[in-house]
């Protein structure tokens, strides 16, 4: 028999961190008949005093050759029972332990003032990481803040590895603002980015759910300022957003008031545009005397646009459609792990339920273990760039080409 992928996602909810150590080694190492390539760990913020003490104790029972992990706002994971799990409020420790044969395995810790400038080659940014572009590596990424230059790291790693997949999270100190915590072999950090690149015999594909919905019909810039839109189809940007709210419905009003967004269409030439073709931007701020409205990203003229809406029931109609269609165009080779970085402000916060988008995932592509942890920003592609999201959950499956 060929060497088997193998992927284990071990939870624990035990409140004292040397009995939660203890249990996901023993449940993860049990479930593993091959030896362990790589392994991640994420620890809830509801440790956030113990996080010095996690790499000592996990060293003493486990030996992996590569192991990454961070804190997070609440752990992700895969019961005993294969149930997905989010584990949002309690103390939780998920571990996971993968064997990847023919997989090159490669970790590295970047901080923000060893980033090359944006004009340089792309070897500066081969040489910053250490692992050449062909063949083609897939990246996880778990970085301590937006100050660690993730946004120019991300566009750094897209100009020198064309083709590459990254997908991520911004760790998280839980919602007391806790410090977060970053895990490197035996070293924590608090801040820069840690990550590893998986090149060889694996595929990385991703679903990213942003979890709007489009409303009215979609705009053309037609003049704008760095992240300021000054012109909207040749009219006064705020005319044309306070005449679609007036035609909205009262529940979308209502709405509207504090969940309006705005989706950027990715591809110039698409006629038409659905979800997953938008990358979704927050609203700064409106200037009422010049009608103008601020955006979290750079606007240019030419540029489409739409506003969305963002709910419960928006959250998952997009989850839904996005993982439908996954399957749908999915090969005959299924996933054998995947992970799920999803926003802090998603889970029951935002459904009103536990295990939401973890268990809609499993409806979908059943016999997947998942891992993963609630983050402060959610790294994923849309329409082949990678961006930085928020209110976005985050799906990487590994497959074997």
């Amino acid at each position: 028999m060929a060497d088997q992928m193998q992927w284990v996602n071990a939870l624990s909810t035990r409140p004292s961190l040397e009995a939660a150590i203890t249990d996901v080694v023993e449940q993860a190492v049990s479930a593993l008949t091959a030896p362990a390539d790589l392994g991640l760990v994420f620890i809830s913020a509801a440790f956030t005093s113990e996080y010095s003490r996690l790499l000592p104790l996990l060293m003493e029972q486990l030996s992996v050759p590569v192991l990454i992990g961070c804190s997070g706002g609440g752990i992700i994971g895969t019961s005993e029972w294969g149930e997905a799990q989010e584990l949002e409020t309690e103390p939780a420790l998920g571990l996971t332990l993968a064997h990847l044969p023919g997989v090159n395995v490669h970790a590295f810790h970047v901080a923000a003032e060893e980033l090359p400038d944006l004009d340089s080659s792309p070897d500066a940014w081969i040489d910053l990481i250490g692992v050449p572009p062909s063949p083609t590596p897939q990246f996880v990424l778990l970085s301590g803040s937006f100050s660690s230059g993730i946004g120019n790291l991300l566009q750094g790693l897209d100009f020198a590895y064309p083709g590459s997949v990254t997908v991520g999270g911004l760790s998280s100190g839980g919602s007391m603002g806790g410090r977060s915590a970053l895990f490197y072999h035996d070293r924590l950090y608090r801040e820069g980015t840690i990550g590893v690149a998986l090149s060889g015999n694996i595929v990385l594909e991703t679903i990213v759910a942003q979890g709007c919905r489009p409303i009215g019909k979609p705009h053309q810039v037609t003049k704008g300022d760095r992240n300021i839109i000054l012109e909207l189809d040749e009219q006064v940007p705020l005319i044309v957003l306070r005449d679609l709210i007036a035609s909205l419905g009262e529940e979308q009003r209502m709405l509207a008031q504090n969940s309006l967004s705005v989706g950027m269409a990715m591809d110039e030439f698409k006629q038409e545009l659905h979800p997953g073709d938008f990358l979704i931007r927050s609203i700064l701020g409106v200037d009422p005397s010049a009608g103008a409205i601020a955006i979290t990203d750079y606007v240019r003229p030419g540029q489409r646009l739409q506003f969305h809406l963002r709910d419960a029931k928006a959250s998952a109609e997009d989850l839904e459609f996005l993982l439908m269609r996954y399957q749908e165009h999915q090969r005959t080779s299924t996933g054998f792990g995947a992970l799920m970085f999803s926003c802090v402000a998603r889970g029951e916060g935002l459904y009103g339920q536990p295990n939401f988008d973890s268990q809609l995932f499993r409806r979908y592509l059943k016999n997947i273990p998942l891992t993963g942890f609630f983050c402060n920003g959610e790294i994923g592609p849309v329409d082949g760039s990678t961006f930085l999201h928020h209110y976005t959950s985050v799906f990487g499956i590994c497959r074997q080409p």
